[in-house]
């Protein structure tokens, strides 16, 4: 970790390898967020499933978890995928989820969620690792 302090406008994402390290279950929460339709299609789908995923933006091909693409590219459009009601935790991020983990800032976060810009620095950059939620190091 580095020794700067976060501020509003240091870029967070999804560290993936935090899940690795805690041994937390990506696939088990992966699956809770899918929407109804989703959950019962892929009911068998192996843990891990790898696809190509192409971003619409960049044309840049790079794998993706499979669970992942069907959240960003279907379950992350519902509207019911974040509401005002969303723990502030897990609206952040379900955000990186639906935005292909691209980094935001708290500013950022906060324009999404409709939550103080603030709260979420002072939640994101305190001790303790929410979610694998954390600053970019550059």
């Amino acid at each position: 970790m580095s020794l700067i302090k976060p501020t509003l406008k240091t870029h967070f994402h999804v560290d993936f390898d935090w899940w690795k390290q805690n041994e937390n279950d990506w696939h088990v929460h992966l699956r809770s967020l899918l929407c109804a339709e989703h959950r019962e299609k892929l009911a068998d789908m192996p843990s891990g499933t790898m696809i190509d995923y192409i971003d619409p933006e960049t044309a840049e091909v790079r794998p993706m978890d499979g669970l992942q693409q069907v959240i960003l590219s279907h379950c992350a459009r519902q509207p019911e995928f974040v509401t005002g009601q969303t723990q502030l935790v897990e609206g952040v991020f379900r955000i990186f989820l639906s935005n292909g983990n691209t980094p935001l800032t708290s500013i950022e976060l906060a324009e999404r969620l409709g939550r103080p810009a603030n709260t979420i620095l002072i939640t994101l950059s305190g001790p303790r690792v929410y979610k694998g939620i954390r600053p970019m190091l550059s």
